[in-house]
């Protein structure tokens, strides 16, 4: 079973459809036990970070998925939900995110030529930086859509695709057991099922 994070924020119910799409059983939940019993864990998000980030802490559920990663559960973050597995954000001042994967949000204003529209929204093509099995089932070149107007930065050492809006903007992350995609697999098509369709079959890491 995949635990689906409600904290408040994201498109949860469009994420479970996706996943029904793929033959997958996927839940809904604020529970922290139904959590802990989850096989795997999606943190999805839209919005901004810093209420995010707070909805999570207070909510007490930031620590669970954060205990749950390093028990070696597959963690995967979708758009802000991605943004949060960072150690901080530069989103409207500063904010100390999850931690799990080294690196920081910033805007892609200051990255991208100025002609050019925030937020970034549509499809582009993946280049892969790396191998991972979060990609198993695309090829380079096949393409995701996107929604933003922040990115992941300084995290070369996770970084697994990136996509081309005037700079060379962070796609995807991951570390170990812990993954990230900054577009929407669930908006995605095909190519977005058959990445949601391989983090299912990803399995529980040793710690």
């Amino acid at each position: 079973m995949i635990a689906i994070v409600d904290y408040g924020v994201g498109n949860l119910f469009s994420l479970c459809s996706s996943f029904a799409a793929v033959g997958a059983d996927a839940v809904v939940t604020a529970d922290p036990d139904v959590i802990r019993q989850a096989d795997k864990i999606i943190l999805p998000g839209v919005g901004a970070f810093g209420d995010a980030a707070t909805k999570l802490r207070e909510s007490g559920l930031g620590e669970v998925v954060k205990s749950e990663a390093k028990n070696g559960k597959p963690l995967m973050g979708i758009c802000l939900g991605m943004q949060l597995l960072f150690e901080k954000s530069y989103e409207y001042g500063e904010h100390e995110g999850l931690g799990l994967i080294p690196g920081e949000i910033r805007p892609i204003a200051d990255v991208i030529p100025k002609d050019l529209k925030i937020p970034h929204i549509g499809w582009n093509p993946l280049r892969f930086h790396r191998e991972s099995p979060l990609f198993k089932h695309v090829k380079e070149g096949d393409c995701v859509y996107f929604v933003h107007s922040f990115y992941a930065a300084n995290c070369d050492d996770a970084l697994l695709a990136s996509a081309e809006y005037g700079a060379e903007l962070t796609a995807a992350v991951g570390r170990g057991n812990v993954y990230g995609c900054q577009f929407h697999p669930e908006k995605s098509g095909n190519v977005g099922l058959s990445i949601l369709r391989a983090f299912c079959e990803m399995e529980v890491t040793s710690c």
